[in-house]
């Protein structure tokens, strides 16, 4: 690693995020924020049509965000993601199109953002897919039972109202909470249900 990708990672762990083209960027900026201080080493890999999204609905780059210490290009297949030897806790597609779910749930390797997903699966690691479109078609749904049955984790973008978020930057972060809880990171403050905020 180059010393420009070189972090001050105090667990040790990496952590996967990919970035397609569906809607709903704000909850991809969320989940970064919740987990900053995690202490986790996050890598990214955008697709065009991802950053196409990430422009339109938030104005800003991949290179934009904060929290990503690495970026891959989509189509590297000698990246470390595109190997099981790869040390990842896990990987979330964040968010995920339904051209991406039906790539990851039919094995297909088009871009490494499927070759990752599919390393995850082999690899019996936790791969989330934050499948965002409505209505949802018979091949959506199939799709989805297929790669839940391949081990993926189904984690559709939909906040968590009973908390009463107030503007839709607390409604992404109740969602970026479940998320994080998937992957086994705890979150300072989070908000649950009949619960005080943990510290």
């Amino acid at each position: 690693m180059s010393p420009a990708h070189q972090t001050n990672n105090a667990t040790g762990e990496r952590l996967l995020i990919a970035v397609t083209g569906a809607s709903g960027m704000l909850y991809l900026r969320a989940f970064l924020k919740v987990i900053a201080g995690s202490g986790i080493e996050v890598h990214g890999i955008c697709s065009s049509s991802g950053r196409k999204v990430l422009w339109m609905e938030e104005g800003v780059t991949p290179a934009d965000l904060k929290g990503i210490a690495r970026w891959f290009a989509e189509d590297d297949f000698t990246a470390p993601p595109a190997s099981g030897s790869s040390r990842y806790r896990g990987m979330a597609v964040l968010p995920c199109s339904m051209g991406t779910l039906a790539a990851i749930a039919s094995g297909l390797s088009v871009n490494l953002i499927h070759r990752a997903a599919d390393v995850m699966l082999k690899e019996r690691r936790t791969l989330i897919l934050a499948v965002r479109e409505t209505p949802l078609n018979r091949n959506h749904l199939q799709n989805m039972l297929r790669a839940h049955d391949a081990g993926a984790i189904i984690c559709p973008p939909m906040p968590a109202h009973y908390l009463r978020p107030a503007t839709l930057e607390e409604a992404a972060e109740t969602y970026a909470w479940r998320l994080a809880d998937q992957l086994g990171i705890a979150v300072a403050d989070r908000k649950r249900w009949g619960e005080e905020p943990t510290c």
